[in-house]
């Protein structure tokens, strides 16, 4: 069996994200959506709130969500997984991305980068974006899950009281 981790760090999870999710599980036979925890950042959703809502759009036994923080290739030897996908939206995400995979080949050639593509629906979103529209109070209907939608429309209306 094959694992692939997806990581991320998912603040919010989007329709591109899902999209990826979705058409990697008919590549590999188990995801694990690897949660980033980046003492760092400060996101929107807490690492609590973010896995539940992920567990909740995929209950399936071959989606595992779990949190890491450290190196991801120390997380993927963790877990056994032989491959991290990575998405890649525009020909700007390609440079970055390029450089992370080279790292971490550097670092345990074991794992292989897989880049996938999202549908072209979704190839101009991002979570930052999601956030920013949902804040100004945009329709992030066709962005996001509608538990999605409805997460960051409580946490918005929350800070604006």
């Amino acid at each position: 069996m094959t694992l692939a981790l997806f990581p991320g760090s998912f603040d919010p999870i989007t329709n591109g994200h899902i999209d990826l999710i979705e058409r990697g599980l008919k590549i590999f036979d188990r995801i694990t959506v690897a949660v980033l925890v980046n003492i760092s950042k400060k996101p929107l959703f807490s690492k609590d709130e973010r896995l539940a809502l992920i567990r909740e759009l995929f209950p399936s036994d071959r989606v595992a969500i779990k949190t890491f923080s450290g190196l991801l290739v120390d997380f993927a030897h963790q877990e056994n997984a032989k491959v991290i996908i990575r998405g890649l939206r525009a020909v700007s995400d390609f440079e970055y991305e390029l450089q992370m995979a080279m790292m971490n080949r550097e670092l345990a050639d074991d794992l292989e980068t897989v880049f996938m593509m999202p549908r072209d629906i979704y190839s101009y979103i991002s979570s930052r974006l999601v956030k920013e529209v949902a804040a100004l109070g945009g329709d992030i209907s066709n962005l996001v899950p509608p538990a999605i939608q409805v997460a960051l429309l409580k946490k918005f209306q929350t800070k604006s009281e």
